[in-house]
């Protein structure tokens, strides 16, 4: 891992020792993008697949949705195993970096070392007309996205 990519992993735990976060950190947009670019990390989206298909998605991402704990946990982790490899970095986003919260939680709780929400999500927080895209989030950036 170069320096730059470790800089940004560095900067993502003490943000999220600050926070108290239950897993290793917490990511902005433009970070996740960068450990993207340089091959340090992976990401999965978890929203559902309606929203990734339509709403449009990061390029390279694969879809894993979350919802939520109890009997659907057991299947979102088999899932998530199969689309990541387990000791590389994983950065998980979804509409506003709520579900990917609890993802990024579940996912360390379950053995992933090394897992990131990636904060203010694709769409971002509800501005005062409660609209998404116009505040923070993925594409508010003007990151790469596609739609399917």
């Amino acid at each position: 891992m170069n320096d730059s990519a470790q800089a940004l992993f560095d900067r993502a735990a003490e943000r999220g020792a600050r926070e108290g976060l239950p897993y290793a950190g917490a990511v902005t947009p433009p970070e996740a993008w960068q450990l993207l670019q340089q091959g340090a990390a992976q990401m999965v989206d978890v929203r559902t697949a309606p929203e990734y298909k339509f709403v449009g998605h990061v390029p390279g991402t694969v879809n894993v949705e979350w919802r939520g704990s109890g009997a659907a946990l057991p299947e979102f982790l088999e899932q998530l195993r199969a689309a990541a490899a387990s000791e590389r970095p994983l950065l998980l986003l979804c509409r506003s970096a709520g579900r990917s919260h609890a993802a990024a939680a579940a996912a360390t709780a379950a053995g992933f070392e090394r897992v990131y929400n990636v904060l203010e999500g694709f769409e971002g927080k509800l501005d005062a007309e409660r609209r998404r895209g116009f505040i923070d989030g993925w594409r508010r950036h003007g990151l790469p996205w596609e739609q399917d």
